[in-house]
Parts: structure tokens; sequence; C-alpha cells
């Protein structure tokens, strides 16, 4: 279907003018300006032009998206070999080729000569269908290409959604069961832990509804977390570390926070002085995270660290192709995350 816009219109009219003035000049054979305009005064030129620019509409936009899109293969052919039939009755290029004209005392006057079979007329007519045929193939592709990667653009947006929508509940759940536990100690620090609490939930509410955010905003909230649960733990119990330049860097929100929280959960005793460490090194097109502890109390089958560290899995998947390396290991009742991130 035409589609009636402004810069395709254009496109079109333009392409019928180039058609047209062709003939013209092929006849001419160089001469003067009434030689070029005398061969379009004759109804052998309006013939030969309506014929093969009516006969490339009627293809494009009726007969290839009517019979042959749709695989009515003998249809169209049927068609094609009625046009084409018309064509050999019609022979346009022939007409037009066989007019001599004359310049007389009265004008311009025309002598018209018989034709013979006209293979040049034909071989045009095949060339327009073709045309036509190439034109809305190749369109009919860009569209369905088009839609693809529209909709997996949207399969992945709806998928990433549903992963952060697990992820967050799980988070603050086992965020304000900390709080929780300082107001009930009247802890002199409940309102420094809610004033983190606060930055996190800004970052979280604001920030991660982006596929990618700013590295040091990640990092902030990596680090407000840790200062959270250090409020309950000894001091030295978190070695943290973080070298070279974040700036202008980007990450998808809550990569890292999946496994720092993982070690807070998982990799923390009250009674044994065990030091977690968590590193974090930024490199010119890399994003270097690493993290270690010892396993102090192993998660449940259908506990939340698997469905965090499995959708994180995912969201890597979807967010790195081909770009990142996750590398978890549990050796000598140690668990350790190396994640590398491929970064522009």
């Amino acid at each position: 279907m035409l589609s009636w816009k402004a810069p395709q219109i254009c496109i079109h009219i333009v392409c019928c003018l180039l058609f047209m003035i062709f003939p013209l000049l092929f006849m001419s054979n160089g001469k003067g300006y009434t030689e070029l305009i005398a061969p379009a005064t004759h109804y052998s030129y309006w013939l030969f032009c309506s014929c093969y620019i009516c006969l490339f509409y009627f293809n494009r936009y009726y007969l290839m998206p009517g019979f042959f899109i749709p695989g009515r293969y003998i249809s169209y052919a049927a068609m094609a070999l009625l046009l084409c039939a018309g064509i050999f009755l019609l022979q346009p290029f022939d007409r037009l080729l066989r007019q001599k004209w004359a310049a007389l005392p009265g004008g311009v006057e025309w002598v018209y000569v018989p034709p013979v079979i006209d293979i040049t007329s034909l071989f045009i007519f095949f060339m327009i269908m073709a045309l036509g045929a190439a034109i809305t193939t190749t369109r009919r592709w860009q569209l369905t290409e088009q839609r693809a990667l529209t909709a997996e653009r949207e399969k992945i947006r709806a998928e990433l959604s549903f992963l952060k929508a697990q992820v967050h509940p799980h988070f603050l759940y086992n965020t304000l069961n900390n709080i929780y536990t300082l107001a009930l100690t009247k802890n002199n620090y409940t309102a420094d832990s809610i004033l983190r609490l606060s930055n996190i939930m800004r970052y979280i509410t604001d920030d991660v509804i982006a596929d990618y955010v700013p590295l040091p905003q990640e990092e902030a909230c990596i680090r407000d977390y840790i200062a959270l649960q250090q409020l309950r733990l000894r001091p030295g119990t978190v070695d943290y570390q973080v070298s070279g330049e974040m700036d202008r860097k980007l990450i998808s929100p809550l990569i890292l926070m999946t496994f720092v929280e993982n070690v807070f959960k998982y990799g923390i005793s009250k009674h044994l002085p065990e030091t977690v460490t968590i590193r974090l090194n930024v490199k010119d097109h890399q994003i270097d995270f690493f993290c270690c502890n010892r396993i102090y109390r192993e998660p449940t089958p259908t506990g939340s660290c698997g469905v965090g560290i499995a959708n994180t899995r995912q969201r890597l998947a979807l967010l790195y192709p081909q770009k990142h390396v996750l590398d978890i290991t549990t050796n000598n009742n140690l668990y350790i995350v190396r994640l590398t991130l491929l970064t522009d």
C-alpha cells in the first residue's frame, strides 16, 4: 500500500520524471531544444511512458502484495502473462523508436513506420516487473526484520522488568530486617541507617528503571549497603576496596549488588572472626568485580539467594551478550565470585 509521506512522494515523482526524460534524450541524439521536445508531442511517447509507469505501480502495489506475497503464484503468473501479451501487442518502444519527424512549413509532422516484433519492449517489461518485485520483497524483508527486532527489544524489556521486580523486594526485605534489629536494641545508629536506606531506595526507585546507570551511582549504593551492614558487625569484618576511574562508565543496575548482598547473607558470622573481601577494579574497557567469603550458612534450594543469582545470570546474558565472564566457585568452604564486564 502506498505510503503518502512527503519524502516518499517526492522520490516517486522524481523517478517518474527521470523515466520520462530518458526517451527524450535518447531520441534527440544531442540535437537542439526543439528536437528534444518534439517527441513529447506525439501519442507514442505518452503511450511508452504511461505503459511502463502504470505497469510498475500495478505490479508493485497490486500484483505483488495481492498475489505473489500471499503465495498465489499461479494467479500472479497468469496476470503477468496477460500484461506481457498486452505489451507485445502495443509495442510501446518500437512505436516510439520508429516515429520520424521533420520540420515542415506547418511545423513538426510525424511520419509513422509500421512496427516489427518489438523485443526491446518485452525486455523493458521484464525489467520493470523484476524491479517492482525486488523493491517489494526488500521492503517486506525490512519490515519483517524491524518487527522482529522490536519484538525482541520488547521481550528483553519485559524480562528485565520482571527480573528487577524479583530483585528489589528481596534486597529491601533483608535491609529492613537489619534496621528493625537496630530499632529493637535502640541503637544510636538507627537514624544513620534509615538515611542510608533512603539513599539506597532513592537509587532503586529513580535510577534502576534504566537498563544502564553511571557506575559511580552503583558503587555509592554498594558503599551505603556495606556501611549499613557494618553497623551490626565488628570493625574490620569487611575489606572493601575500589580502584580505577569510574567516571563515564555505565553498568546495569543492581548487577553487583546481588553478589554483595549474598556475601552478607551467607558469609558473615557473629561468632567467628572472618573477614570478607570485596574488590571493584575499573579499567579502560573493563570492569572487574571480586568477592570472597567463607560459607557459614548454606542457602536452601528454594531460598532467595538462588533466585537472585539466577536472575543476575539472566540479566547478564540479556544485557552483556558475549561481553561478560561470570565465574562462581566454592573451594575449601569459600564462596568466590569473579565477574568481568566489557564496556565501550
